[in-house]
């Protein structure tokens, strides 16, 4: 009984101990990258995405480390990576959460002068509008087709490991895009969903954040100033760590809590010849855990 006492008494010490703690991990991938086509969506000025999403990639990098986040680029320069190159990026540094930045952009005159405001996406094989999936069209090109059915978004969303990410990563959308609202001061237009290949290879929760629309006129020259772009990166960084506080930190406290007892086998004695012994009383943890 002192033996059993004792060990009760470890577990429960074990499961009020915090989990070891370390360094939040965030991969930041700037959209796009090397010569045209590669290069993005075009404004006014010679102004391009490529160039935009690399600036406040690096400013929200230097701004979550001030905070003592492990931060990873997918690109530090200007060059073209494929979008299974950025997934495999993350995948490898065992990163807790993917964040991809781009610029939007409208192909008409008329929706030039008129469509502004940011936007952030997570991965659903089912996009929320044509809009959606026009985008999504235009970001993955060049890359496998995702599409529904036993494709690469329809297999991953049925690998049970990766539910939990799915989940988190709508969560983590609705953060960003109110950051980018409240903080950024910019005009939103929601939390939308596309199957964006980007998203589809990484296998921790991620989202895609259009930082607003490099071809209206006023928007468009804001995106090219470092004030504006500092604005945008003290957001997402800000979302980042309410994303960890809100979602990562409670589910690893959950996560230690959770303690299973060690299964105990009674072995039964045969009673001695020549005499009937009484039945021994069977102990509640055993029990327990034959009830198991």
């Amino acid at each position: 009984m002192r033996r059993l006492a004792a060990l009760l008494f470890c577990l429960s010490g074990a499961a009020a101990a915090e989990p070891p703690r370390r360094a939040l991990v965030v991969v930041l991938d700037a959209g796009h990258g090397g010569a045209y086509p590669h290069d993005g969506a075009h404004g006014r000025g010679g102004l391009i995405e490529k160039d935009v999403a690399l600036a406040v990639a690096i400013r929200t990098k230097e701004a979550m480390e001030e905070a003592g986040v492990t931060v990873v680029l997918t690109r530090e320069a200007d060059a073209d990576l494929s979008l299974a190159r950025r997934a495999q990026i993350a995948n490898e540094a065992g990163a807790d959460l993917f964040l991809s930045i781009h610029c939007n952009s409208m192909p008409k005159l008329k929706d030039r002068l008129t469509m502004r405001g940011a936007e952030t996406y997570f991965l659903s094989p089912d996009p929320t509008d044509r809009e959606a999936k026009a985008l999504a069209d235009v970001e993955n090109e060049g890359a496998a087709p995702v599409a529904k059915g036993g494709d690469a978004v329809s297999g991953i969303l049925a690998d049970l490991a990766l539910g939990q990410a799915r989940n988190d990563s709508s969560r983590l959308a609705e953060i960003v895009q109110r950051r980018m609202v409240r903080d950024a001061r910019i005009s939103g237009r929601g939390v939308r969903q596309a199957p964006f290949a980007v998203l589809a290879g990484t296998r921790m929760p991620s989202a895609l954040v259009e930082i607003g629309f490099i071809s209206h006129p006023l928007e468009g020259r804001l995106l090219g100033k470092e004030r504006h772009q500092t604005a945008i990166a003290r957001a997402l960084a800000t979302a980042v760590r309410e994303y960890a506080d809100d979602v990562l930190a409670r589910r690893l406290v959950s996560a230690a809590t959770r303690v299973v007892l060690p299964e105990i086998v009674l072995v039964a004695r045969r009673p001695p010849k020549g005499g009937a012994a009484a039945a021994l009383p069977v102990a509640p943890v055993a029990a327990a855990a034959a009830a198991r």
